[in-house]
């Protein structure tokens, strides 16, 4: 139903034209709410999926040891993490529209006379970007290229399995 709130928004409009006599030309169509509106859906989609794969690898898997936790990300209204051996994979939504995807490794390692370290990032930051299409559509890009949900998943889910194995 949530697809179809431009109709609302069109009945309302309608009836506050009716109502003060005012036209109102964005009616149906506001690009700043939809893309953030569009943006938590996306974000919703995307932590629905790996917790559904990693569900699926902690079953085959087997054992309790080296399993995938999915967590949501304290005061945030959408960003989340998969955590596994001292590994973090991390989805932040920075602005409508920019997520943000990065590696981070929690492990801490004591160094004499500096005590222990802090959480390091494992390479350079990626980025998913929201653009407008044709009539409206707002497409995903990964380095201006349109991505596909499934890919991604598969990508991260390989890489992170990959890169957390202790």
């Amino acid at each position: 139903m949530e697809k179809m709130n431009w109709i609302k928004d069109l009945v309302i409009a309608e009836q506050q034209m009716e109502d003060t006599g005012m036209v109102d030309m964005t009616a149906g169509f506001d690009p700043e709410r939809e893309l953030e509106e569009a943006s938590l859906e996306f974000m919703t989609d995307l932590k629905t999926a790996f917790v559904e794969a990693a569900a699926t690898f902690n079953q085959l898997k087997g054992s309790s040891v080296g399993t995938i936790k999915i967590y949501g990300i304290s005061k945030t209204k959408a960003d989340f993490m998969l955590f596994r051996n001292s590994y973090k994979l991390i989805f932040a939504l920075k602005n409508p529209g920019l997520i943000s995807i990065s590696f981070n490794s929690t492990s801490a390692l004591y160094v004499p006379g500096q005590g222990a370290s802090e959480p390091t990032s494992l390479g350079p930051m990626e980025t998913l970007k929201a653009r407008w299409g044709a009539y409206g559509e707002l497409i995903w890009t990964s380095n201006d290229m349109q991505i596909n949900i499934d890919y991604l998943i598969r990508y991260y889910m390989c890489r992170f399995v990959r890169e957390s194995t202790k």
